[in-house]
């Protein structure tokens, strides 16, 4: 119910205030702030470089230059306005709940869920097929925000975002493909490293609860409607997919329309399952759906799981990632030695632009040439180790994971071209 939550919201007068507003260090003072903590972190991400690059990053379909396909950055957006849509009409705190959401998915990789899938599979071939998730892009999003990303400062310096405690705490923990109902946060405050898999820990904060379902409604409807758009469900999967919302939810299976009229697509949907969840939720029984909305998502993923997600044409363009992921991951891995002698320059010189970037992103990062990162300014730390070969593979697993799909694909052609 409307303002159901304001008594749980993130604000001066709640006792999880002083954490949520933590960061590991001060933040500069210009003297005439008129944002909050939580507004500082949204502008903060929306600033940095690993925001901008969402924007030719894969969500489902890898689809430069169609428009209007969904990308990354566009699944953001969904997930920043249905979670403040929500957050205002329940009473919580908006600015928390959008600078979460736009910080959300920094981390992720290349080529949607497929590339975050290649990425642990390097990571874990040494331990076999059934080792533990080594690369999972919650918690790679956490790492970016605390250890990769930074801003100019006023005094021309490179620093990291250092955001606050409530909003990092809603990034490693907004998993929204874990069915849950009645989401609630958890009590303490805890040391966010310790959290080894996605989806297990609540977020601690009702707006991070808020999030980790938006990201849920902003997911379903629109693969829903790009797979549509290229043919990867076709008449038969469209049958079945309105039985499923008549089934569930009331709709005219034949003629796809909703018994109030209005027809089927993922603007309806969503603002259904938004209405449903505002109107169902509440501090006693956390944050839900209706029990037929409940059933209709089940339902919506176990279908996008059959019809879309596991398409013969996206498995094959796993396979295409793979291969271009993996030639990176194995040439850089190659240069651990070079980067030992100070020639990491040399190592690539066929390859210009990995040299270039891979250069800056060593010097930035590792002690390979901490005067270089001096005069760069650059107020980073030894985030890996150049002598040591398992903070090495950390080293390149993280930097492929900040590049957009085109510019790997651009550095896997000049890797293999002659």
């Amino acid at each position: 119910m409307q303002d159901s939550f304001k008594s749980v919201a993130i604000n001066e007068t709640n006792p999880k205030f002083t954490q949520c507003i933590k960061r590991k260090d001060s933040l500069y003072d210009r003297g005439n702030s008129i944002r909050s903590e939580f507004a500082r972190d949204y502008t903060r991400l929306i600033h940095c470089r690993a925001y901008r690059r969402l924007k030719h990053k894969t969500q489902v379909f890898c689809a430069p230059h169609n428009d209007h396909i969904c990308t990354r950055m566009e699944h953001v957006i969904h997930v920043a306005s249905t979670s403040k849509t929500i957050a205002n009409y329940l009473g919580l705190n908006a600015e928390l709940t959008e600078a979460i959401a736009t910080g959300h998915d920094i981390g992720h990789a290349p080529f949607g869920h497929a590339g975050e899938d290649i990425l642990n599979s390097l990571m874990s071939q040494k331990e076999g097929t059934n080792a533990p998730k080594k690369f999972w892009h919650e918690r790679n999003s956490l790492f970016f925000a605390d250890f990769i990303e930074t801003l100019g400062n006023p005094d021309g310096s490179e620093n990291l975002l250092n955001l606050t405690y409530a909003v990092r705490d809603g990034i490693v923990c907004h998993c929204g493909e874990i069915d849950e109902q009645g989401i609630k946060p958890r009590d303490n405050a805890i040391d966010l490293y310790d959290i080894k898999r996605p989806g297990v820990v609540s977020p601690f904060t009702w707006e991070g609860c808020i999030v980790k379902v938006s990201d849920k409604i902003a997911f379903l409807g629109r693969d829903i409607e790009d797979a549509r758009a290229y043919h990867i469900i076709d008449m038969s999967s469209y049958r079945e997919l309105r039985e499923i919302v008549a089934s569930t939810l009331g709709f005219d299976s034949k003629g796809g329309a909703h018994r109030s009229g209005r027809a089927v697509n993922t603007t309806v949907l969503m603002n259904d399952m938004i209405v449903d969840l505002c109107e169902q939720s509440s501090p006693e029984k956390g944050i839900c759906f209706s029990e037929p909305y409940f059933k209709f998502i089940q339902a919506l993923k176990k279908f996008s799981l059959a019809r879309i997600y596991n398409n013969w044409r996206l498995l094959e363009f796993k396979n295409y990632a793979q291969g271009i992921l993996g030639c990176i991951y194995r040439t850089l891995m190659r240069t651990q030695v070079y980067a030992q002698n100070h020639r990491l320059d040399h190592a690539l010189k066929y390859a210009p632009d990995l040299r270039d970037s891979f250069l800056n992103w060593v010097i930035k990062y590792t002690n390979y040439d901490e005067e270089k990162r001096s005069v760069e300014r650059f107020n980073t730390k030894n985030v890996f180790d150049i002598n040591d070969s398992v903070s090495w593979e950390k080293c390149v697993i993280e930097y492929i994971s900040g590049m957009t799909d085109q510019y790997a694909i651009n550095v896997f052609n000049e890797i293999i071209s002659f």
